[in-house]
């Protein structure tokens, strides 16, 4: 990761902290009636209809979330639930960007619902 990859990350990071007290169902209800991609590309795969090939995962993540209104909602919400172990394209980065993203979010402090691992309680 370069230095300014880790600039950008914990920007990222800090930015999110305006989410740390919003309880989980709370942003889980966000995401899914903001969510862009939880309408928009319902029905559909979106790297198909975006561009037609594969697509590196960070350029389909910017184009599949351009323009949602929810992504910090829905990039915390992604690291409450899955953490190290998350997949896909969430709150407009790829899963690269948010396993490298998650070890300077977890350092900012505990979320609510979370245990000190990371892992969400039941």
């Amino acid at each position: 990761m370069t230095p300014d990859d880790r600039k950008r990350l914990a920007e990222i990071a800090a930015r999110l902290d305006r989410l740390r007290n919003v309880p989980t169902d709370a942003l889980a209800d966000i995401v899914r009636s903001h969510g862009l991609c939880m309408w928009a590309w319902a029905d559909d795969d979106p790297a198909d209809v975006l561009t037609g090939f594969d697509t590196p995962d960070r350029e389909l993540a910017a184009r599949y979330c351009a323009g949602c209104p929810v992504q910090d909602e829905c990039l915390e919400w992604e690291l409450r639930l899955h953490g190290w172990d998350t997949v896909g394209i969430w709150g407009a980065l790829p899963e690269d960007d948010r396993r490298a993203l998650y070890p300077l979010w977890r350092a900012r402090g505990d979320r609510p619902g979370e245990h000190p691992d990371g892992s969400e309680s039941t």
